[in-house]
């Protein structure tokens, strides 16, 4: 495994938002849904792509609290503009579960 600095990581923003709306998103190889995020005031309403459809439905995704990578340059994946990378863990069959804060916490606030 490589180790990284503490610069490294205070580089990368991870912040908490609310998903707002989510959509299908056929145009892709896998199944995925196209997400609007909100992190508050200061960054604002940002869209990722996410691979997560083996076991959240859309319905359970929304008003659901995520974090995300909000600092990455946006990525053309498709017909689709992704703006952020959520965050969550692989399992072995390629499922993601999703990290997210335990309590509800302020859209925008960092993971430190």
């Amino acid at each position: 495994m490589e180790t990284i600095t503490w610069n490294d990581f205070e580089a990368v923003q991870l912040r908490a938002g609310t998903v707002i709306e989510v959509d299908d998103f056929p145009e892709t190889r896998k199944p995925a849904y196209k997400l609007r995020i909100d992190f508050g005031e200061d960054i604002g309403i940002r869209r990722s792509s996410a691979q997560i459809t083996d076991l959240y439905n859309k319905e359970e995704l929304l008003g659901k609290q995520v974090i995300a990578v909000v600092n990455f340059p946006p990525k053309q994946i498709g017909p689709f503009m992704s703006e952020c990378l959520i965050t969550g863990l692989i399992q072995e069959n390629k499922s993601v579960v999703l990290a997210v804060p335990d309590r509800q916490v302020e859209n925008g606030l960092r993971l430190a």
